[in-house]
This record gives C-alpha cells, sequence and structure tokens, in this order.
C-alpha cells in the first residue's frame, strides 16, 4: 500500500448535459486527489494549490474510471505463454473436456506460470479483482487448485480474487464431491457445477450437492448452465427455490444463462422476478456465437449482471485478449446502447455496480473514504472509453500502481 500524495489533474465526470430533457454529453472537470493509506482522502478542484509539501504524480488530465472486476475466466485452462496451437474440433463439451485433459498435464509450462501470463494481461487492461474457475476432477484432484493459488500469492499486492471449485467433467458424472470439499476447505470460495441436465444427468441431484456444500462451507455458488430453452429455465427456478430455501441469496449466480436469451421477452420478465427474489446473479461472456442473456430485460427488472472474458486462448478456443472492457462493447454494441446515458452506466457491469454517475448525473464516484483502485485512461468522458475501448495509461490497486506509467 502506498504512503500519502497526491494524484493531481484528473479528469473527473461531474454531471450529464442536457438539452430538451435528454442527455447528449458528460461534464468533466479536472481535480486533484489525495490518495492516503490506499484511500481516497480528500477531492479538490485542480485550481487548488497544493502547499502541504506531499507528492504530486500528475495525471495530465487522463480520465479516471473505477477499476475493473473480471467475473468470469479460467486461470488453470489458458495456454498463454505456450506457442500457438489450434483448437481440435470436437463434438460436444464431453469430448472437448477429454481433449483437454490430454493436452494440459504435456505443456511445458506449469499451471502456475500460464496463469501468472493470465493475471499479468488481466491486470494490465485494468481489472483488480478476479474470479476464476479452476477444475477439478478425479484425474488431477486439486492440483489446479494449488498452481492457480501459487500464481494468486504473486499477484496478492495488485488485486483481489474469488476461486470456483469447478468440476468440469460433472460433479455427479465424476463423483468429484469429496475433491470440491477438498477445495473448498484449501480456499476456493465458491461451489461450481455444469449442466445438472446434460452433463450430470441429474437437475435435482446435481444442485442439490452444490447447494448442501456451500452451505457447510459457508461459500457461494457459480453454475456454468448452457442449457437452453425450458430445459435451462427449469433449472434455473428449481436452483432459485433451494437457494431460497438454504438461506443464499446474494450468494449464486448462473453463468452463461443462454436459455434467458431463447425464451420470449415476457418469460424473461418471469424469470427476472424468479432470479431477483433469489439474489441469483447472471454473468455473460457475451460470445459472438450463442444468444446470450437479454442484459437490458434483467437489468431493468433488478437482477444484478456482470461480464467475464471466459476462455482465452485455451483448448476451448483460440480467442480473447483478457479485457473486459472490450466485453463490455460487444454487449453495448449487442443491444444497441449508442446514446451517451446507456453506454456511461452500462460500465457497473464491469465494476461490480459502480458508475461515476447516477441516472440523473449526480456524482458518485470517486468519494472520500473509497478504496482508491483506478483506471487512468485516454477518453474524454466514459461514454466513449466504453464505445472506443480506451486505452488504460495506468492502473492502480489501492492507491498503488500496478500496471502502466504516469
Amino acid at each position: 500500500m502506498s504512503g500519502a500524495y497526491w494524484l493531481t489533474n484528473v479528469r473527473l465526470e461531474t454531471g450529464y448535459h442536457r438539452e430538451n430533457g435528454i442527455v447528449i454529453g458528460t461534464e468533466t472537470a479536472l481535480f486533484h486527489l489525495l490518495i492516503k493509506e490506499g484511500k481516497f482522502a480528500s477531492i479538490v478542484p485542480a485550481t487548488e494549490i497544493l502547499k502541504d509539501g506531499l507528492e504530486q504524480r500528475d495525471a495530465k488530465g487522463r480520465l479516471a474510471i473505477p477499476s475493473l472486476i473480471e467475473k468470469h475466466v479460467h486461470l488453470d485452462k489458458t495456454l498463454l505463454g505456450e506457442e500457438w496451437r489450434a483448437v481440435i474440433p470436437a463434438a460436444n463439451v464431453i469430448e472437448r473436456c477429454e481433449i483437454e485433459k490430454r493436452i494440459l498435464p504435456g505443456l511445458a509450462t506449469s499451471t502456475k506460470e500460464r496463469a501468472e501470463n493470465f493475471l499479468a494481461l488481466l491486470l494490465s487492461y485494468g481489472s483488480t479483482h478476479v474470479r476464476t474457475h479452476v477444475d477439478i476432477y478425479p484425474e488431477v484432484g486439486i492440483s489446479n487448485l494449488h498452481g492457480v493459488k501459487e500464481a494468486l500469492a504473486t499477484f496478492e499486492d495488485r488485486l483481489t480474487h474469488e476461486i470456483v471449485a469447478f468440476p468440469q467433467h460433472g460433479l455427479l458424472r465424476t463423483k468429484a464431491k469429496e475433491l470440491v470439499r477438498e477445495a473448498l476447505r484449501q480456499g476456493a470460495t465458491h461451489v461450481g457445477g455444469v449442466d445438472p441436465a446434460t452433463v450430470d444427468e441429474d437437475i435435482e441431484e446435481s444442485l442439490y450437492q452444490m447447494v448442501d456444500m456451500a452451505v457447510e462451507a459457508k461459500a457461494g455458488i457459480d453454475l456454468h448452465l448452457h442449457d437452453m430453452g425450458h430445459l435451462g429455465t427449469f433449472t434455473m427456478k428449481r436452483l432459485a427455490a433451494m437457494t431460497v430455501d438454504a438461506g443464499l441469496q446474494g450468494k449464486v449466480a448462473i453463468s452463461h444463462a443462454f436459455a434467458l436469451g431463447d425464451i420470449p421477452v415476457n418469460e424473461a420478465e418471469e424469470m427476472a422476478a424468479i432470479l431477483r427474489e433469489a439474489g441469483i446473479s447472471i454473468i455473460t461472456s457475451v460470445p459472438y456465437f450463442r444468444v446470450i442473456p437479454p442484459v437490458p430485460v434483467l437489468h431493468k427488472n433488478g437482477v444484478e449482471v456482470a461480464v467475464g472474458c471466459d476462455c482465452v486462448f485455451d483448448s476451448w478456443q483460440p480467442y480473447g485478449n483478457g479485457d473486459v472492457l472490450e466485453r463490455l462493447w460487444r454487449l453495448a454494441e449487442r443491444s444497441r446502447w449508442l446514446d451517451e446515458l446507456s453506454l456511461s452506466q452500462s460500465l457497473q457491469f464491469i465494476t461490480g455496480g459502480k458508475t461515476t454517475l447516477d441516472l440523473e448525473g449526480k456524482q458518485l464516484w470517486p468519494a472520500p473514504e473509497d478504496e482508491a483502485s483506478l483506471l487512468l485512461v485516454e477518453a474524454t468522458c466514459t461514454a466513449e472509453a466504453i464505445a472506443r475501448r480506451a486505452k488504460r495509461s495506468a492502473v492502480f490497486f489501492k492507491g498503488s500502481l500496478v500496471s502502466g506509467q504516469m
């Protein structure tokens, strides 16, 4: 954690500019930010002369926004640091898992090394919190967890994290319950799962075991759910009911949730109400090749939504660059958020709900005593930063410069 210093000439958003009641731009001004003990201690106009003798670091008018949260990646799967290799075609998820199971043990680099490469990439784009899934299955036990934890320890002064113990090959199918339990005892924060119907072939038992382990370990849940249509929504309804019965509201997420984009809008609204009442969030990686959850409908109906990168150069796909802001850009384009207000407010999907301004234009961030985790970006406003995927010049975590330069 850094000592006290002034981050000077920082551009902050101060309100919206409206004409005839319509937001047509964002108002900004320059400020000096006093950063002390990892927090914003004071925020003053840049016209104020600083006379306290503290170090001053000049932001040179660059825009500050909250640092980003990466809600869905697989640190143990990435091939970053390895030579290029083509993805081998597979007929289904099970076959893909078997291919991956053969590839990973033969790599020259370790899980720790590849995970560190991935973390450095995520950090360079501005993510200072990461939720990673880690594969747990009989052939490897919890060795992937050890490698990922070692990598995260290397970055412990630069970002925070959550770990999902993820039975990629099926919780029931591979009888992985005791391994997941052990992973929870050794540092995993969430119970994972995948397609209780089509992978585990028993919705009730698969979900019950996930919930049971979460309650036992006081952990969260993050379920990969790819199943479409009624099968997918039925699984969500059962998880929602079990979540409420177990008192896990606010601790459960469904990743992908493609079925929500595969049903009529009125049914999606009904599902949104169920998810909201159960406190279940939805996480999307905004893939080009699939329907995605209707984020505007979910958000309007009070469901927490987050965006993550998912796979980045692994045996599942050759794409991805670790930039969650680019994933938000994809979401904004697919959702047709074209105007200033929609774009700027969408920042919340990659910051854990934070926006710099509320809908009325009142300044929300930064505020004194907030954690000083921020990005300096080459943009005039948040809307431009999202629409043009602005260059991130500097990344700060709890007041310390952790990537880029001033």
